[in-house]
């Protein structure tokens, strides 16, 4: 009797800040993992999405956009991408309707140098117009190497089959890497980590949302309630009042948006208690980075 076979590996997606990687996870993995939000850089770290089925499972990961480091943190979210790009069995390069591709963009070099198997996909084709995703998918044809092509709109889900049929035909056979029920990497902290700063993200404008960390410093799980404490960290006191805003208005309505999304995700009542601090320069030194999980 011949058992059978089974496929597992990693799939890392990669591309610019907000070629809507995130979306794209998301849906192939039909959870939200992944801050979605309009701004760019809001994935900081390497996030696992596992998708798993009786005869295969697929480990995705969703990676910082790639950018020039400026500082630091840019410097360990692109560790991040880097990572992802040395243990995938298959990429995602994501690219929309609108981009262009960059000849000294050191990652997609890397990526048309590259043996592991490469699928294109030109996002957003919802708001593409005319002739706009022919000529820009035979655009990218010429200048990335890949396996496949697809177009997709990873919001509407269209094409997402596609995506998933051809990474099953390029996924190596392997034993599963992670029990079959689990959904992810990452502990429940950081997803409500996550889901606060992507309120922050949302309600506020410029660079407070870019100067903000959140940790969660106390998690307890009772059988009906969830009660935790976030600190949320600035750079600056100017920062620091305008997060908290005129009677603490603008923090509590973050922290109002971040509970019932949190009572969705975990499936249970959550008490949250928020509190803000200043913490100068944590993105460019590195220990105030590892403090928060970063360069791991």
């Amino acid at each position: 009797m011949t058992t059978k076979s089974h496929k597992a590996g990693f799939v890392s997606i990669i591309g610019r800040p907000n070629a809507g990687k995130s979306t794209l996870m998301n849906q192939m993995v039909g959870e939200k993992l992944s801050i979605i939000t309009s701004k760019a850089q809001t994935t900081r770290h390497r996030i696992m999405g596992i998708l798993s089925g009786e005869d295969f499972q697929i480990v995705y990961s969703d990676t910082p956009g790639i950018i020039n480091p400026k500082y630091e943190l840019h410097r360990s979210m692109m560790r991040f991408v880097n990572t992802s790009l040395e243990d995938a069995d298959v990429i995602l390069l994501v690219a929309d309707i609108f981009e262009k591709y960059e000849e000294n963009d050191e990652v997609l070099n890397k990526l048309n140098k590259s043996n592991v198997p490469v699928i294109f996909l030109l996002n957003k084709i919802d708001l593409s117009k005319g002739t706009q995703e022919a000529d820009k998918m035979a655009y990218w044809k010429e200048k990335v190497k890949a396996q496949k092509y697809i177009s997709i709109s990873a919001l509407q889900g269209q094409h997402i089959d596609e995506v998933f049929g051809t990474i099953m035909e390029l996924l190596p056979e392997h034993e599963p890497f992670f029990p079959k029920d689990e959904l992810t990497d990452k502990p429940e902290r950081f997803f409500a980590a996550e889901i606060i700063r992507e309120k922050i993200f949302i309600n506020y404008k410029k660079e407070v949302p870019y100067s903000c960390e959140v940790a969660i410093t106390e998690f307890k799980e009772d059988e009906n309630i969830i009660r935790m404490r976030a600190e949320i960290f600035v750079e600056r006191k100017s920062q620091k009042g305008i997060l908290i805003g005129h009677k603490g208005e603008s923090l509590k309505k973050v922290g109002k948006e971040a509970r019932l999304e949190m009572e969705k995700f975990f499936g249970k009542k959550v008490f949250l208690e928020q509190y803000v601090k200043v913490e100068p320069d944590w993105r460019r030194k590195e220990n105030k980075l590892n403090r928060f999980g970063y360069n791991h």
